[in-house]
This record gives C-alpha cells, sequence and structure tokens, in this order.
C-alpha cells in the first residue's frame, strides 16, 4: 500500500457521513449548520504542507462548506454534484492528474463510483458496507470523529515524512 500512498498528489472527500457525522442541524431561521472535526482539519493542513492537495465533492450543497473550505484554503470546492464521476473527471482535468495520483474518502453509494476509480479509496468506519467492500482502507474512526485524520496521517506515513511531521512538532516544544 505504501507504493500507492506515495504517489498521491491529491485527496478528495465527501462531507456528509465523511468530513462530518453526517448530522445536519437547522436553527429556527432554518440556518444550517455542521460539525466538522479539528483534529481532520489538523490533518488537511498537514496534507497540504506536504505538498499535497485537497479537495471537496459533495452530493449536497451548504454555504457552510463553502466557509469550511476556505477556513482550510481547499480550492477544489464541488457541490451539488450528484453524479459525482463527473466532478471527478473535471478535478483530473484541471489538475492533470491521473487516477493513479488520487485518494477519495466517502461513505455512502454515491461515493463507490469514484472509489472504484481512484488509486486509494477510504470509507469511515460507519460507511455502508458496500462502500466499506469497495474501499482499500476503511478507517477505525466515523465521519466527523477523525476518520479524515487517520486517512491523512495514513497517507504521510506512506510517503514517508511521518516523522519529519512528527519532528516539527516536537521541535516547537510541543
Amino acid at each position: 500500500m505504501n507504493d500507492i500512498l506515495r504517489n498521491i498528489q491529491l485527496l478528495l472527500l465527501d462531507v456528509d457521513g465523511v468530513m462530518t457525522d453526517g448530522g445536519i442541524i437547522y436553527d429556527g431561521g432554518g440556518i444550517e449548520t455542521k460539525c466538522f472535526n479539528v483534529k481532520d482539519g489538523h490533518g488537511i493542513k498537514m496534507l497540504q504542507r506536504y505538498g499535497i492537495e485537497v479537495g471537496i465533492i459533495s452530493g449536497r450543497t451548504s454555504p457552510v462548506v463553502d466557509i469550511r473550505a476556505r477556513e482550510l484554503g481547499i480550492a477544489l470546492v464541488y457541490q451539488g454534484a450528484l453524479r459525482k464521476l463527473e466532478s471527478y473527471e473535471d478535478v483530473k482535468r484541471k489538475t492533470g492528474l491521473d487516477d493513479s495520483r488520487i485518494a477519495y474518502m466517502g461513505d455512502d453509494i454515491i461515493d463507490v463510483p469514484v472509489m472504484r476509480r481512484v488509486a486509494f479509496a477510504a470509507a469511515p468506519l460507519d460507511g455502508l458496507a458496500e462502500v466499506r467492500a469497495a474501499a482499500h482502507y476503511v478507517a477505525s474512526l466515523g465521519g466527523g470523529k477523525g476518520a479524515v485524520r487517520e486517512v491523512c496521517d495514513l497517507i504521510l506515513k506512506g510517503r514517508g515524512v511521518w516523522d519529519e511531521v512528527v519532528a516539527r512538532y516536537e521541535l516547537a516544544g510541543l
């Protein structure tokens, strides 16, 4: 698996059920909120520091996702992507990357077509059975509970830079 992970240059993520636990909360005014995991966000930033781009392909559309993406410096954002393969093909055109350089993490059957194309497919522990079966890796944690961070760490370890990542924080006195 390290041979595959060593070549990953882009991690694509679903949102609901991957970056979040899948819950959607509306306040009394109809404003949608989502809960994102800070550790997942830190994992995304660490990937970016090591030259691995991160993108989002979500079947739903939510302003909250745009806010989180901006906060994390994620420029590739596709929302309302009910045919995720079309968005995936657009990502490949924009980035010039082929399947062998891309990883994807999804949790529902809408994600399976993309998972079958990428070099490395992952699912959170609470992803649907069909999705977990299509994954190369199933996280030990659920969506919104650190599963994204687990995959980010796995990619960094596969690229052989994990010791450097850890040393960066040890040098900072953390």
